[in-house]
């Protein structure tokens, strides 16, 4: 039997929420978006929240808070998801894109630097939206102190951690510290977050409930401005169906992410004894969003290695910008064809997209499935 590279953690419990919220007829936006906000703000310690339809719905939500201009540009990863293009251009604004660290799949203060540095157009840059790719975490504080607001994506690292009682960044106004003991979800090595952050819900992500996301902002005076957006037409907001699977999701994560920990072990150890590398992680506990190597060989013979064991491998990058037909042309775009991604500009991400891929890593994963891609990593060509 094959093993897919991705799974959305979907139990009995789950079923069970969403079957309740069927038969009771509660599927639109309802209580159960309420109860998720309030179990989420237990977690993420935020000021206010909105529970959205989609991450697309959250992204152009916290770029209209930012009250910019047609034409000013918002800085984004190489590798950020392909949505956030339209979303820039829909809002009549222009994509600046930046390189990812040598080390990590995300962006750093010095990425940007060289990104305004050698951009002529980079002067008008507004805003920076930070993707936490593959669940590695960009320093947000550094990326702070370049003085644009920051909209930080957490969609794919839930689960960073900094242990202890570590507050998930400054406290905000008339917050109180966490009382739990259990550590609080943490957004970056400097323990701060972006004015707003979005944690996307949809299936690849880690916590999901099936499509949807919270845009939520951890102070008070950020909070003020995503209260202008706090009486939305329904459909805009997260339908109850969707509401009650993640609520299960939040109440599970932590087993949840022990068990994304005992498996990258497993793996951890097999990759070590191979000549590919992994990425790393400044500071902190990786997630184990998912199990990335970079590859000393090419991506279509581990593919096909790994599809004659009957287990199912991908690159690491294929949904984001650096893979959309066109996008990583080396040719810059002819006039009047709007903004090109050249592979020129950004050499890391260009390199990573083409040698960086994924194994299946998720808490459903039996023993027996663990042990297989345990021996496929370890005899990888």
């Amino acid at each position: 039997m094959k093993i897919e590279v991705y799974s959305p953690t979907i139990r009995r419990k789950e079923m069970d929420a969403v079957l309740t919220a069927m038969v009771e007829d509660k599927i639109g936006p309802g209580e159960q978006a309420r109860l998720l906000i309030q179990i989420a703000k237990e977690h993420l310690h935020f000021d206010y929240c909105l529970a959205l339809r989609s991450p697309a719905i959250a992204l152009y939500l916290a770029l209209k808070a930012l009250n910019l201009e047609d034409g000013q540009g918002v800085i984004i990863s190489a590798l950020s998801p392909r949505y956030y293009v339209r979303v820039i251009e829909d809002l009549r604004l222009r994509p600046i894109y930046c390189d990812v660290l040598s080390s990590s799949p995300v962006i750093g203060r010095g990425t940007i630097e060289t990104t305004i540095a050698k951009k002529a157009d980079s002067a008008d840059a507004r805003c920076i939206v930070a993707h936490h790719t593959l669940g590695f975490v960009p320093d947000i504080a550094a990326i702070a102190e370049l003085g644009l607001p920051v909209i930080d994506d957490r969609s794919q690292s839930y689960g960073f951690f900094l242990g202890g009682d570590t507050a998930e960044g400054k406290e905000g106004e008339g917050e109180e510290p966490s009382s739990s003991g259990q550590g609080r979800e943490a957004g970056n090595s400097a323990g701060t977050s972006g004015i707003f952050t979005i944690l996307g819900l949809e299936e690849r992500d880690m916590i999901t409930a099936g499509g949807g996301a919270l845009l939520y902002a951890a102070n008070r005076r950020d909070g003020s401005v995503l209260r202008n957006f706090g009486d939305l037409p329904p459909e805009y907001n997260l339908p109850d169906i969707n509401a009650a699977m993640a609520v299960i999701q939040f109440r599970e994560a932590a087993k949840n992410l022990e068990k994304r920990r005992e498996i990258a072990r497993v793996y951890t150890q097999s990759a070590l004894r191979t000549r590919h590398k992994r990425f790393v992680q400044d500071a902190g506990e990786y997630n184990n969003y998912a199990f990335p190597l970079i590859l000393e060989t090419g991506l279509k013979d581990v593919k096909a290695y790994a599809r004659k064991k009957d287990i199912i491998v991908e690159s690491a990058f294929d949904d984001t910008l650096m893979a959309m037909p066109g996008e990583a042309s080396k040719e810059p775009a002819s006039a009047g064809e709007g903004p090109s991604l050249e592979a020129s500009l950004c050499p890391e991400a260009y390199s990573l997209s083409l040698r960086t891929i994924l194994f299946p890593l998720y808490p459903r994963l039996s023993s027996t499935e663990v042990e297989r891609i345990r021996k496929l990593i370890l005899t990888l060509p």
